[in-house]
């Protein structure tokens, strides 16, 4: 038995080591194994040294542009100031800046109050912060991450826009939870630079990232994508580029058919929100979570896979159609499939 050992450019040994068990098949073979060994060997290093070439690069990332500063946005931003980046969040709504910007600071002062990061570093973090309207000051960014409206067409604009801006050397990440990042990329000149970033609701708190990687992403983009997000402190997963990716693709579903009990009369929303957290261990009721999501994003997030997967288990629940017609979004909009506004005046119980 013979052991082969793979060292980086700093000295230091790589996890695995390989093991090569010569049989008694005459030399030929023998030396052909351990040919083959020694090329995998050598392939393991270089994949190691360019993992460790990325996460300097990630290092040494020092400005990050986030597109939207709604609830995800201002969430990412405030992620990647905290973490220690130059941030520019960038909306054409400057209204939306303001509540952005309101926002992000209470959520730090409550992370400050609870001992997870000091005062120093919180004011540290709100300076870091840059707010624009001005597309053309994103730039300078490493790595522009965008959070707009879940709208494939919108997106494929933004992302011809922003390639026409950004340095080369930029990555170019959409937070989408659905869309394909393939049709995305096509929009660019740089598909290999262009993944899916998509971060869980609220960004600031949830441990999860999941990545997602076009037909055409790199691998470079996607190790520095990913060590982006463990710089964060988050967990990744990889996906690849199908409708809902993992999570929207068994999350979505379950909703839809919390909406159909709820449609069809088996239960009041009380109780298939409280069956599901109590019978199944879930902090929040799925008719809960939508809410909080946004009804729209639901709805066209199972649109996508309906269109995408063509498979009728995946038709938006006519429930959910009609609340979103009607304005019901969820807690952002004050009413969804609860009531959270502070007046008395009760929905009609049709909705």
């Amino acid at each position: 038995m013979s052991l082969f050992s793979t060292r980086a450019r700093n000295g230091s040994q790589v996890n695995k080591p390989y093991y090569c068990v010569v049989f008694n098949f005459g030399p030929a073979y023998a030396g052909d194994a351990i040919s083959f060994i020694r090329e995998l060997r050598d392939k393991d290093r270089r994949r190691f040294e360019e993992e460790e070439r990325e996460r300097e690069r990630m290092a040494e990332m020092k400005c990050v542009g986030v597109v939207g500063a709604g609830q995800m946005g201002s969430g990412i931003a405030q992620l990647a100031a905290t973490n220690g980046l130059e941030v520019w969040l960038m909306d054409a709504d400057r209204d939306a800046l303001t509540r952005a910007t309101a926002a992000i600071s209470s959520s730090v002062k409550r992370f400050v109050s609870k001992g997870l990061i000091s005062k120093e570093a919180g004011d540290d973090a709100m300076r870091r912060l840059h707010l624009t309207s001005d597309i053309q000051d994103l730039s300078s960014a490493d790595i522009i991450v965008e959070a707009i409206v879940e709208s494939e067409d919108i997106k494929k604009k933004l992302f011809k826009d922003l390639d026409g801006l950004a340095k080369s050397s930029a990555i170019l990440a959409s937070n989408t939870s659905s869309i394909s990042i393939t049709r995305l990329a096509s929009a660019t000149k740089r598909p290999s630079q262009v993944i899916g970033m998509h971060f869980m609701n609220p960004p600031p708190i949830m441990k999860l990232v999941e990545i997602i990687r076009s037909a055409d992403t790199s691998e470079e983009t996607f190790i520095a994508t990913k060590s982006l997000a463990e710089r964060f402190g988050k967990t990744t997963v990889c996906s690849q580029d199908y409708a809902g990716f993992v999570v929207n693709r068994i999350l979505m579903p379950m909703i839809n058919e919390a909406f159909y009990t709820l449609y069809t009369g088996v239960a009041t929303k009380e109780d298939i929100d409280n069956g599901m957290k109590h019978g199944t261990n879930h902090p929040m009721g799925p008719l809960e979570l939508a809410d909080l999501i946004g009804l729209d994003v639901c709805l066209s997030v199972m649109k996508v896979l309906h269109q995408g997967l063509g498979d009728i288990k995946y038709a938006p629940c006519p429930l959910l159609v009609q609340y979103v017609d009607a304005g019901r979004l969820g807690r952002k909009r004050g009413m969804g499939v609860y009531d959270y506004r502070k007046a008395t005046q009760k929905p009609s119980p049709r909705l």
